[in-house]
């Protein structure tokens, strides 16, 4: 496994630890399709939430909330759709979130959770 793949899982595990601890209940985990993956797919009530989780171990290249941009962000709300058409349900909302974990060296990591983020 290469070192940015390590990072990459010790955020995400981070961010459902931490939605799981704040009432999210976590329907999928890294959910694929031939188009792309979503890293959490998740309910708060009746809520549904995609979610992106993005990981780095410094700020070098900006925070990792940054690296989702519009492109990223529409590439999103194309998988969700397809999720939405195989796992149909009565939602009353949905939300794109995005969860910025930083994991400096030597340094307790840090989790930014954006609502709502697009």
């Amino acid at each position: 496994m290469q070192l940015k793949d390590a990072v990459g899982r010790f955020g995400e595990a981070i961010a459902a630890r931490f939605l799981v601890d704040s009432g999210y209940q976590l329907l999928d985990r890294n959910w694929r399709c031939a188009r792309g993956e979503i890293d959490i797919i998740a309910s708060y009530g009746r809520t549904l939430v995609f979610c992106e989780v993005k990981t780095r171990s410094s700020l070098a290249f900006g925070t990792p909330a940054e690296a989702v941009g519009r492109v990223k962000a529409q590439r999103l709300r194309k998988l969700s759709l397809q999720w939405l058409g195989e796992n149909p349900g009565g939602w009353e909302a949905i939300r794109f979130d995005v969860i910025s974990v930083l994991r400096r060296p030597g340094a307790p990591a840090q989790l930014h959770h954006l609502q709502a983020a697009f």
